[in-house]
Order: C-alpha cells, then structure tokens, then sequence
C-alpha cells in the first residue's frame, strides 16, 4: 500500500469514528432539544459549515475543464435529496429515543448492505456475495434486537430500519444525481458537485426539521404519551417543544448549557461538516473497496461511544448480533474487493 492510500484509510477511519459518536451525540442532544428541532439546528449548521469548502472548489475549478455546474441546477437535486434525507433522519432521531446508539449504529449501516439490493430495480447486477451479507445481517438484526426472544424486539431498532431503507434510497439518489453531465453544445462540461449538493441537501433537511420543530414538537409529548405515559418520566423526553423552547429563552427562564449545546455542535460541525470534508478528501486517494470497509466500522464506534460515555450495556446477545451485522456488511462488499484486486494487478 502506497504512502497516500494509507493516509486516505486513516482519515477515513477517523471519519468513521467521528459518525460513530456521532450517535452518541444525537442520543444526548435530545436530553435537552426535541428531535426535530435537534436536526434542524445541526444540519443548518453543518450545511453553512461546508461553505468554505465548497468557494475552495470553486476557485481551483476556474482554470479547470470541468465546471461546477451552476446554483439553479442544484434545486430540484437538493430538494429532492433534501426531502430524502430529513425522513431517513427524523426516522432515526426517532429510533434513538427507544433503542441504543450502538444499535442504531450498526442499523443505520445496513444501507452497506440493501444498497446492492436496491441496485436489483435499477438494472444493476447482484451477485452471490450480496446475498450472503444479507443472511448474515438480518440473522444479526434478530439477535441486536430480540435478544434471542422474538416476542421483544425493540420497536426503536424497527423505526431505525425503515430509517435505513431511505438512507439506501439516499445513497442511490445521490449516486444519480452526481454521475449527471450537462454540457449543452458547450465544450467544457459541468457537473454537479457532491460537496454542494450535500450543502444544498443539508440545509433543505434543516430548513424543513426546524418547521416540525414549530408545527409538531408541541403534539409529539401527548402521542408518547397515549402510548406509554411512563415513558415521559425518561431523559430522553425532558425537552421542551420548540416553540415553548424559543419563549423560555427569550425571557430568560432557561439557559442553554454547554451540555446542551455541546452535542449539537458536535453532530453539526463534526458528524456534518469535519467527517463529511474528511471522506471527500479521503476517498480521493483511497480504493472504494478500502472506503467502503472501513466506513462500515461506525457501528463499532457507535456501540463503543454508546458505552464508554451514555454507559449502554453491551450482553453476549447484542455483542453477537454486532459481529453479524459486521461480518454481513464486510461479506457484502467481497466482489468489490476482487475487482479492485483485478485493477491493480492490471
């Protein structure tokens, strides 16, 4: 391995560790902040923390024969990849609120896994491996979740799966959205870039969480609690709504600590800004099958942050389905690895 491939891992690895606390964090945060207002606040701010980056890119793409396609077409993408998002996050903001980190962690990552499966409708191949990962991860999943009972499962880790399905759906949105070339009869082509578009997506993502920050944070205390009124007495369920949020500080009634700001600022400017620039430079230099691997190691980070500093137990059931979920994962992207061994043989 080169001096820059190994660079890249390391970087990488690093981004996988900063989005696997990154759950510990969202967990957290909503001790203080309701889910949508948590999610509103942080992907504005990582959104707006891209934006040296992205006048970074720009500068460097002004001699180059590619340019940044223009801000209008980054619209319907953003919107489109935007709305993707807020649902695939509100999701698991809301499977935080009854599961672990760890276990969202390793859930969250089964996107590694359907995103093959997914690829079926779109034409593309799946080969045997793809399946193989399949079994090992939902096998994983049922111990994560049941704990060997299947009359247990956690409805948390339930909400965090179908969160996992619109983030394959994201992944698939975004990987045809950036392959987009548009040159007109011009000679020098423009495309649309990822970091922007991620900008883009972010900042719809908040601007619409801090909508249901307002319109439905005030209802979501009644729903919990028809359902499980002991369930309010939690932690997790101490916030106030938005609005009652907003009026509490204008007034002076309520003060936000720097444990509360703390994990908003991490899940904004780390998890959103920080890890995502750190993968784009990364993967500049590192193979796919490198990226792909070492990105599926948030979940050990998640369930290690999980732990360490929200003091989650981890049982010989939820250790086992962790190995599962991994060895799926890693067993999924087998073929990928092969072909990049062709590559570099040849």
């Amino acid at each position: 391995m080169n001096k820059r491939a190994l660079q890249a891992d390391i970087l990488l690895l690093l981004t996988a560790c900063i989005w696997g606390f990154g759950f510990v964090a969202q967990r957290s945060g909503m001790e203080y902040v309701g889910p949508f207002a948590f999610n509103g606040i942080r992907f504005i701010l990582g959104s707006l923390s891209l934006l040296p980056f992205i006048l970074i890119r720009r500068k460097r793409s002004a001699n180059s024969h590619v340019k940044p396609a223009p801000l209008r077409r980054l619209l319907l993408p953003s919107l489109a990849a935007g709305c993707c998002i807020f649902i695939a996050v509100i999701l698991q903001q809301f499977g935080l609120l009854f599961t672990t980190a760890g276990n969202a962690g390793f859930i969250t990552g089964l996107y590694v896994v359907l995103t093959p499966v997914f690829g079926i409708f779109l034409g593309r191949k799946t080969g045997a491996a793809t399946w193989l990962g399949c079994v090992f991860t939902l096998v994983g999943l049922f111990f994560l979740s049941a704990a060997g009972s299947s009359s247990s499962i956690n409805p948390g880790d339930i909400i965090t799966v179908i969160s996992a399905l619109f983030w394959t759906v994201h992944v698939l949105l975004i990987d045809r959205l950036i392959s987009t070339t548009a040159s007109g009869g011009n000679r020098e082509a423009s495309v649309i870039d990822p970091v922007e578009l991620s900008a883009g997506q972010f900042i719809v993502c908040g601007i619409l969480s801090l909508i249901c920050a307002f319109l439905v944070e005030p209802y979501i205390g009644t729903v919990i609690g028809g359902i499980d009124s002991s369930l309010l007495s939690t932690g997790l369920f101490a916030w106030l709504p938005f609005p009652a949020l907003i009026e509490a500080l204008n007034t002076g009634a309520m003060r936000l600590s720097f444990e509360a700001l703390s994990p908003i600022l991490y899940g904004g400017l780390g998890s959103v800004g920080i890890a995502y620039t750190l993968q784009v430079v990364a993967q500049r230099n590192a193979p796919p099958a490198h990226a792909t691997i070492i990105l599926c190691f948030e979940g050990c980070f998640a369930a290690f942050g999980g732990a360490l500093l929200l003091s989650e137990k981890i049982g010989a059931w939820t250790l086992l389905g962790f190995s599962m979920m991994l060895a799926g994962m890693l067993v999924s992207q087998w073929e990928v690895i092969l072909r990049e061994k062709v590559k570099e043989k040849s």
